[in-house]
């Protein structure tokens, strides 16, 4: 048996590995660690693949165990993320739950992209990536930010984010891919326009700047959906 086989399924795993570890420290009250656990695993989420086209060793236990590491550090992760914060901010008992929403709209979410084959070059409704980004960002947003940051910091705005974004995750609405089949500016204004933002932000805020670079994301590819729609060209 090769070991050459193998390789990118351990690199999975250790996307999962990271999910995990991270909701450990967030249960532990470390919210904020949510966000590192989660680029940690989005980079071997990126390399696990990348690795299986340069080894062209590809299975389906790898597509399924790729969904299955996705579900735990893009979907549980961030809904614990919500659900532990909005445990810190009210003495009710059962309402931080209401946030776990996010971990059972992710599966679905996963589950209508392994079967879509709309989705080979755009995105039907957020990614789980995208979506555990904004959430696990937001707390260094309102730290960076305190004066907007007042308004999302209360229990019920929490739980509107988690119920508003797995609307989104689930949601009928195409989603730029960032994949480029050609660099023609004029065919790839609104990826480079994301990219110019992400990288804006990320320099001028740091983490902060993540649920903004999302929150663009989101706009510009309605945008992008409006524009093509009604005939018109850029």
């Amino acid at each position: 048996m090769m070991i050459k086989k193998h390789i990118p399924n351990s690199i999975t795993s250790l996307n999962l590995l990271s999910g995990m570890i991270g909701i450990y420290f967030v249960l532990s009250g470390k919210i904020e660690y949510g966000a590192y656990f989660i680029f940690l695993a989005a980079i071997f989420d990126f390399f696990d693949g990348f690795v299986a086209r340069i080894l062209n060793v590809h299975s389906e236990i790898g597509k399924q165990l790729d969904s299955l590491a996705d579900l735990v550090t893009f979907g549980v992760l961030p809904s614990f993320i919500l659900f532990q914060w909005t445990k810190e901010l009210t003495d009710h008992e059962y309402l931080p739950f209401i946030a776990l929403i996010v971990g059972i709209f992710s599966a679905l979410r996963l589950a209508k992209f392994n079967v879509d084959t709309r989705q080979s070059d755009r995105f039907i409704g957020v990614p789980t990536p995208a979506n555990a980004l904004l959430v696990s960002t937001l707390p260094f947003f309102v730290s960076k930010f305190p004066y907007v940051g007042s308004y999302i910091e209360s229990p019920f705005a929490l739980l509107a984010v988690a119920v508003v974004m797995s609307f989104l995750l689930v949601a009928e609405i195409p989603l730029i891919a960032l994949k480029f089949k050609n660099y023609s500016p004029k065919d790839n204004v609104f990826r480079y326009l994301i990219l110019v933002i992400g990288l804006a932000c990320i320099i001028t805020f740091g983490l902060a700047g993540i649920p903004i670079l999302i929150i663009s994301y989101i706009a510009l590819s309605v945008l992008e959906g409006v524009i093509y729609k009604n005939g018109n060209s850029l």
